[in-house]
């Protein structure tokens, strides 16, 4: 059975039937994004924001130091990576999706979220679930394992809302890599929403914002039947 990650957990009101799980980049851990929740400022509904810790492991760009990743990264120049690494994290998220639906979270109410190798994982996750999810959010990062999605996407999450977010002034994970997997996707049929920001691998202002309004209408409540 996959480990289930500690993770930093916050609620915005009482018996949350809502989850967003909130994966963070490398080397930072759960609380990278914690400060982010009443930032959003969001309608007066019962969220669980789930922000677990990634493993500890070496990191080949990084001279092999030992940090929080949710996967290993071994060529600089590409960024390649490490595709048992990211199965191995789309299992450990997998496990996290299923305590919330434990806990009273229907997949069609959880939200994927992620930055730089957290919103590959996210990405890579939420294509392939086999379940409805309400919404993948993938900030500063790219599709890992791109080659292999035709034969593993599930059709539950054909349609299911993607929200990409780059920054143009991006550093570490180059906007065109960003670009090529919009690209990619969109030839595989998903819609996605693009917002670009000129900042560096980072979260901004403007894009908090946007954050806000695509979980406001993802997450918004079903109409009661008439």
């Amino acid at each position: 059975m996959t480990e289930l990650l500690e993770a930093i957990e916050l609620e915005t009101g009482e018996n949350p039937t809502t989850s967003v799980i909130w994966l963070h980049g490398l080397g930072a851990d759960g609380h990278d994004f914690e400060a982010i929740v009443p930032e959003l400022d969001l309608p007066a509904i019962a969220i669980r924001f789930v922000f677990p810790h990634a493993p500890m492991q070496p990191v080949t760009i990084n001279a092999g130091m030992v940090m929080r990743a949710w996967y290993d990264v071994s060529d600089a120049a590409i960024r390649r990576e490490d595709e048992a690494g990211v199965r191995a994290s789309q299992a450990r998220l997998e496990t996290l999706i299923g305590r919330e639906k434990e806990r009273g979270t229907s997949a069609n109410r959880l939200v994927l979220a992620g930055f730089s190798q957290g919103g590959a994982i996210a990405l890579h996750t939420g294509l392939r679930y086999r379940e409805r999810l309400a919404g993948i959010m993938a900030l500063s990062c790219y599709l890992p394992v791109a080659e292999k999605l035709a034969a593993e996407a599930h059709s539950a999450n054909r349609d299911v809302p993607v929200f990409m977010a780059h920054g143009t002034l991006d550093p570490v994970v180059a906007i065109a890599r960003a670009l090529e997997s919009r690209e990619f996707l969109g030839r595989e049929g998903y819609a996605m929403e693009w917002h670009g920001y000129q900042m560096p691998h980072s979260v901004c202002a403007a894009e908090i914002r946007d954050i806000s309004t695509w979980l406001r209408r993802v997450l918004a409540p079903a109409p009661i039947p008439r």
